[in-house]
């Protein structure tokens, strides 16, 4: 006899569903209790399981329509029998749950809403007796019924064992996991392999305090107190490669000297500062102070998160002069040696991400200051140059301001001129 498929009713308040998959095409065998369809509500989307074993005959409601409860979404025929095809939506008997997992059908119920357990009048008045909650009892009765042998089986012996795949025992035993204490979302209850895999999926929760917690409140407090704004530019970086590699060969006798493309855009930036002082300020109250010293702030990583040790007076220095100090201020940063005086003071801030394989990001001001330069990788890859494809090194540079303070026009001319100075270093001597 052939089965009617209807959209069933998970919740008191379900009133409707949305089919979003058919697991099986007309035609192809089914049986009892595997996936048959998916089921999207207000709440949940779910897996629900065919009632029934034979040949999906018909289906009758497509992917993506949503149907009342109740409705016949298809039909199941035995084998060999050719049933009359449903035409248009048709309301058959509802089933209350029917193919939900134990999961779904929790997340289905209004919190306080009281599961029905299927128990007989000798169970309930027995479980009421001895304050039992029948939905703690495994029934042994037809179809899973709850018995009065059932509960006071519960009663004098506690709990059964759950019930459980021979594979998601194994996983728990190796695990060392309780399996009392996972939820089972196979048949009857049982705990199957995705049930342990989730119950070893573990959050750790690490408290906010110390120099994380500084970190979150002063970043939090810049996004809220200024007007930034980021700009982002690609630069063409190869003299500075250049540049640096012939330093490095010019100096590789000596271990003391080591220079890096972070201590170029150093020098280049300090400059670019000199000749645009309003990026080199602060607006402080109803007042924006221009700052005579040029000191340059170097994110640092660590582990407990970020520090900005200050490279004073970075505009009066050369670029060997840069790259030691800049070594020693991170030598010290991750020693954790830093004096007042070396993390104080700045005026302008440099975050370099480029040893992370990270093209651009939009840096944080460090309030007050009005300025944040963020340098992503160098990248060799190929572009125009002199009217023909060249393998070049390519840099992006984002840069974040307070809009408050400046405009775009002077910001973007700003980061235009550090562009310059990388792209031909010659010109930071000019």
């Amino acid at each position: 006899m052939a089965i009617n498929v209807t959209m069933p009713k998970w919740g008191l308040t379900m009133k409707e569903g949305k089919v979003t998959r058919w697991y099986k095409s007309e035609g192809d065998p089914v049986h009892k209790g595997e996936d048959l369809f998916e089921v999207e509500t207000e709440k949940i989307t779910n897996r629900a399981e065919s009632p029934g074993s034979g040949t999906l005959f018909q289906i009758v409601v497509p992917v993506g329509t949503t149907v009342p409860v109740g409705t016949i979404l298809a039909v199941i025929a035995e084998p060999g029998e050719q049933p009359e095809r449903v035409e248009g939506i048709q309301v058959g008997e509802v089933m209350e749950g029917a193919g939900a997992s134990a999961e779904g059908r929790a997340a289905a119920e209004e919190p306080g809403e009281k599961k029905f357990v299927p128990a007989s009048p000798a169970a309930r008045r027995l479980a009421k007796e001895l304050g039992i909650d029948l939905g703690l009892v495994q029934g042994t009765g037809p179809d899973g019924r709850i018995t009065e042998t059932d509960v006071r089986r519960y009663h004098e012996e506690g709990p059964a064992a759950p019930k459980i795949t021979p594979l998601a025992e194994e996983m728990a035993k190796q695990e060392g996991l309780d399996i009392s204490t996972i939820t089972g979302t196979g048949e009857g209850g049982k705990i199957t392999r995705e049930d342990v895999e989730r119950a070893l999926e573990r959050t750790t929760s690490i408290p906010l305090t110390g120099m994380r917690k500084t970190i979150a409140d002063n970043m939090y407090a810049s996004l809220q107190s200024t007007a930034q704004v980021t700009v982002f530019t690609e630069v063409d970086v190869t003299e500075m490669v250049r540049l640096r590699d012939l330093v490095q060969e010019e100096h590789k006798k000596d271990d003391t000297v080591k220079v890096s493309f972070n201590d170029i855009i150093i020098l280049a930036t300090s400059r670019a500062l000199k000749r645009f002082p309003m990026m080199n300020s602060a607006l402080i109250g109803d007042e924006i102070l221009l700052h005579d010293a040029v000191n340059i702030g170097i994110a640092v990583s660590l582990r407990e998160g970020l520090i900005v040790p200050v490279l004073h007076d970075a505009d009066k220095k050369g670029l060997l002069q840069i790259a030691d100090e800049s070594r020693e201020l991170a030598q010290k940063a991750r020693e954790g040696t830093l004096a007042v005086d070396d993390v104080t003071g700045g005026t302008f801030t440099i975050s370099n991400v480029s040893m992370l394989e990270v093209d651009g990001f939009t840096p944080i001001l460090r309030s007050p200051e009005t300025g944040i330069l963020g340098v992503g990788r160098v990248k060799e890859k190929p572009v125009v140059y002199d009217g023909e494809i060249a393998i070049r090194s390519m840099m992006f540079l984002s840069l974040t301001f307070d809009h408050r303070v400046l405009d775009g026009t002077p910001a973007m001319a700003f980061l235009e001129t550090v562009a310059r100075y990388l792209q031909h270093p010659a010109l930071m001597m000019a």
